[in-house]
């Protein structure tokens, strides 16, 4: 009796370690979602999203004034893996001037590892580090009117892509003029490479270069893009410039920013992967960051009511960030077109990322 009492309890001791290493994991982390895994990693899937509610008030020698105050973005993801594939559905519930969309859908094989995975879907195209850095981690509120006007942004196609641990690339057959009955009767052709020779905690040099040919039923619409990317930081101090340049229609424009940070609490701006990400703070305390930066060129400027023209603009920012999901931030932008009218916005954002 004594020793089937024992074998019982031996039995169900064994079985509980099982059930426990066969447990998932769940994992919570704010700024970056909750995350579920089973215990042999070969399954995982994670939700998140961001809020982003902004005030912005906009005064334009054409457009008049205006004053908002409602959603930036609004969104939600879920992703996940199994085995050698792994998919991401995200949707944008609200934006300012539209309603909800989806903004990537995708199926990825990671089978042959980091250096080269194949992504189908709506994605994004790889053009322009701004672009590429997500809209919850950019130091200015909003992008360049350079590279609203250049990158491609969104497209759905197939897309090979990887990189090792100081250089990236990705190259894509996108369809060119949006969801329609004949996706792929305008095609786009898009690639990035980046490279950083330098790579440390709080040392970074980055390189990068990207392209895109995009051809379209009308002659006007097709574009031949490129650009070059420049960006480095140094402990609390950080900058990026980009060069871009397009042939649109037998038009050639072009134009350029540089922006420039100072985290004045000291922590250093992350990079992985070929991209920037949001600062997170050292201390309780929080983070605060200033930006600065000028464009000049040939771009879309409606963020201070000039449309897309040939213009220039500064943008003035300041940024805290009192933990790793929440983001305020303050700026203020001003612009010129070449032929002499002017505007400006001053932008107010509360950010939560979850």
């Amino acid at each position: 009796m004594k020793t089937k009492f024992l074998a019982a309890a031996l039995l169900t001791a064994v079985a509980g370690v099982a059930q426990a290493e066969e447990a998932p994991s769940f994992k919570l982390k704010p700024g970056s979602g909750i995350t579920f895994e089973n215990a042999d990693g070969t399954a995982s899937f994670r939700v998140g999203g961001r809020l982003q509610w902004d005030y912005d008030s906009t005064d334009s020698d054409i457009s008049g004034k205006s004053d908002d105050f409602d959603v930036r973005r609004a969104r939600i993801f879920f992703e996940g893996k199994y085995l050698d594939w792994a998919f991401k559905a995200q949707f944008n519930l609200a934006e300012s001037g539209s309603g909800g969309s989806a903004e990537d859908l995708y199926l990825r094989y990671t089978g042959f590892g980091e250096m080269a995975r194949i992504t189908v879907g709506k994605q994004k195209e790889p053009f322009g580090l701004e672009e590429l850095t997500s809209s919850k981690d950019i130091s200015s509120l909003e992008r360049t009117a350079l590279t609203e006007f250049y990158a491609p942004g969104r497209s759905a196609g197939v897309q090979l892509h990887g990189g090792g641990d100081n250089w990236t690339y990705g190259l894509g057959l996108f369809e060119a003029d949006g969801d329609s009955s004949d996706d792929f009767g305008s095609t786009a052709i898009t690639g990035r490479v980046t490279y950083a020779p330098i790579q440390t905690d709080d040392l970074v040099l980055h390189l990068g270069a990207g392209f895109t040919s995009r051809d379209a039923d009308l002659a006007a619409d097709q574009t031949d893009a490129y650009n070059i990317e420049l960006a480095a930081a140094s402990g609390p101090f950080h900058t990026q410039a980009e060069y871009f340049n397009a042939d649109t229609g037998g038009v050639d424009v072009d134009g350029y920013y540089i922006q420039a940070g100072w985290i004045l609490t000291g922590e250093s701006r992350p990079y992985s992967n070929g991209v920037f990400k949001r600062v997170k703070p050292s201390s309780s305390k929080g983070a605060w960051e200033a930006v600065l930066r000028y464009e000049d060129g040939y771009g879309k400027f409606s963020d201070v009511g000039l449309g897309t023209t040939e213009g220039q603009q500064t943008t003035v920012g300041i940024n805290y960030y009192p933990n790793n999901a929440v983001r305020l931030g303050l700026s203020y932008m001003e612009g010129k077109q070449a032929s002499g009218e002017k505007g400006k916005e001053i932008r107010a954002r509360m950010q939560f990322v979850f």
